[in-house]
């Protein structure tokens, strides 16, 4: 199977137009021709990821985020992104990312199935296709009235996460939740107007967490990492289903941080 051949079917899914303006996906490195038989997928391109792959044999490396964000003049072992670039270059390891294209198209479906959420809607629409609204985030109702508590208890336990940052009243009773994967701050404005009780995000800092109660949204911040390492498993029963010939590697949860 060459490299070409798997990230057609992937764009026929998660076409690089549906990504947002600012953003960087597709094939970043490596050969459209290169001949692939394994691979491993991770969130992000680290450098311990690097070598899991090469470690693994893989042949090609799928992360959600890419490596390459801002531009490059050149690439060379000189910095920390160009070193891990050689790296996939000199062991022939196709590298693509695919990153607001698949937030748009599919993150924040997953994690609305995970919580439960009923009568759902895009959270923020960013893009038509085929007359569908399509977007960043998700919004429903949960499967019973709790409190912003228990709230948080059920979105540990379903999202499989040991810590949580609150922001609001933890006897407030909430019904209507929204989830925005990944860096949520942009996430609630739109959350407050479609009425949502309680935003599920990450990367929520002090005073927009602060400004988000005073206009009535209590905020779960459950990690940048906590809400988006979904895609891994996703993803890999995505390449199974359309690559049942492909050997598919993952790369292990583990969670970017310690809290002490």
């Amino acid at each position: 199977m060459l490299c070409k051949e798997i990230t057609k079917v992937i764009e026929a899914s998660y076409p690089r137009e549906a990504a947002l303006d600012f953003d960087n996906v597709g094939l970043l490195a490596g050969r459209n021709e290169k001949e692939v038989h394994r691979v491993y997928i991770a969130l992000d391109a680290t450098k311990d990821v690097i070598k899991q792959a090469e470690a693994a044999g893989a042949d090609m490396l799928i992360t959600h985020h890419p490596l390459i964000f801002s531009p490059l003049k050149s690439v060379t072992d000189t910095n920390f992104i160009g070193r891990r670039l050689v790296e996939l270059i000199q062991s022939d390891i196709a590298y693509y990312a695919m990153h607001t294209n698949y937030d748009v198209l599919r993150m924040a479906y997953v994690a609305e199935k995970m919580l439960g959420l009923e009568k759902t809607e895009v959270l923020d629409t960013t893009i038509q296709i085929e007359g569908k609204e399509e977007g960043i985030g998700r919004v429903g109702v949960l499967p019973y009235k709790m409190s912003l508590k228990e709230c948080c208890d059920y979105v540990k336990h379903k999202l499989k996460l040991d810590s949580l940052k609150i922001f609001g009243d933890m006897h407030r009773e909430v019904k209507r939740l929204a989830v925005s994967p990944g860096s949520g701050h942009s996430a609630i404005q739109a959350a407050i107007v479609k009425k949502a009780d309680v935003l599920v995000t990450g990367d929520i800092g002090h005073h927009d967490g602060l400004d988000a109660v005073e206009q009535g949204l209590s905020v779960i911040d459950a990690g940048h990492y906590g809400t988006e390492y979904i895609f891994i498993d996703d993803m890999k029963r995505f390449l199974e289903k359309n690559f049942p010939d492909l050997e598919i590697m993952t790369a292990p949860i583990v969670h970017p941080f310690q809290v002490v």
